[in-house]
């Protein structure tokens, strides 16, 4: 069988990704762990404020294990992290960061989801257009505009939006009335308000997320746009484009019959890494349009609580997201490529 014969170059291929994969999650870890130790502030200070109770305090310290050398701590907290313990947030005592986590994440997924369906087509259609038109005005103003995207701060057109669009909704995901009959299931409300029957909602959702998702998606959509471009450039300038061109082709068939199509692996390869670039550029969109998701998350355990379980976990979480998109994209060039499974 094919496969069989191609099963060891396979294995070659997949073994040393996997290892390489989970070394750079032991590192990112570890990366994490000794950051927030270094950082200044005492997150313990959050839960005594002005009055500190020295004995009470010490005796914190021990139980959180951070009165043992930092090496010592950094392998409790590897073990603990290959056992799914996340551990237990300070701020709150008794509050697992698991399970904030599990309430955090769904609304940083559906605010990622929607800014990424803004970006792709966005970026490709600019991008496809600046190829096409190379050197003219729809190129200069495709790259100027991804040039625009890649250069503002995200915390700053979100500021200005907020400002200048006051007719759309600038905070939250929903209006506080509406939970009062409205109980999320998945925690993803654009899918939820559908499964609950609530087509009422529906449209307050979006309009809720526009706003958020336009300001994320800016970056990415900048990205793709100029990957795009000089993709399609390099197509274009191939033989079997001008081979189709001298058959009488015309210009949309040539563009999106050949050349694409050909030009579709780097587009994907940054479309895919653009994820964990969105879920890293959430934090401040969150924090500006006060979206309870991982970027908010992020924010106040590391600027108002200083406490380190939810700021490693939820920075751990993104690392992983990263580590996974490199890793899915190895095997989807393993499937795509051909030379990859046949190789001595």
């Amino acid at each position: 069988m094919p496969f069989v014969r191609q099963f060891p170059a396979i294995a070659r291929f997949v073994f040393p990704r996997l290892v390489q994969a989970g070394l750079t999650m032991v590192v990112a870890a570890s990366l994490v762990f000794i950051a927030m130790r270094v950082i200044p502030g005492n997150p313990l200070l959050s839960r005594f404020g002005q009055h500190v109770d020295a004995q009470e305090m010490a005796k914190l310290r021990e139980k959180y294990g951070w009165n043992r050398p930092i090496h010592v701590q950094l392998r409790d907290f590897l073990g603990q992290l290959v056992s799914g313990n996340l551990g237990e947030s300070v701020a709150r005592p008794g509050q697992k960061v698991s399970d904030e986590l599990l309430r955090c994440i769904p609304a940083t997924i559906e605010l990622t989801l929607v800014a990424l369906l803004i970006s792709l087509p966005l970026g490709i259609a600019a991008g496809v257009v600046a190829a096409v038109f190379r050197n003219r005005l729809p190129d200069r103003l495709c790259t100027f505009g991804a040039l625009v995207g890649v250069s503002i701060p995200i915390f700053f057109l979100g500021i200005w939006l907020r400002a200048a669009i006051p007719w759309l909704p600038v905070a939250r995901r929903l209006p506080e009335y509406a939970f009062l009959t409205f109980e999320p299931l998945t925690g993803i409300y654009l899918l939820d308000t559908l499964l609950r029957f609530r087509f009422d909602l529906f449209p307050v959702v979006i309009q809720h997320l526009l706003l958020p998702a336009a300001v994320l998606s800016t970056i990415p959509t900048a990205i793709i746009a100029r990957i795009t471009r000089s993709s399609m450039l390099e197509v274009l300038s191939s033989d079997f484009i001008r081979t189709a061109r001298a058959k009488g082709s015309g210009l949309l068939r040539i563009v999106l019959r050949h050349a694409l199509p050909a030009a579709a692996v780097p587009i994907t390869n940054i479309a895919a890494l653009q994820v964990g670039l969105l879920l890293s550029g959430a934090v401040l969109t969150e924090t500006v349009f006060d979206w309870p998701g991982l970027g908010l998350y992020i924010k106040t355990a590391v600027v108002d609580d200083r406490d380190y379980a939810p700021a490693q976990a939820a920075a751990i979480v993104i690392a992983g997201v990263f580590v996974s998109l490199n890793l899915i994209l190895d095997f989807v060039y393993l499937w795509l490529d051909p030379r990859i499974r046949t190789a001595k």
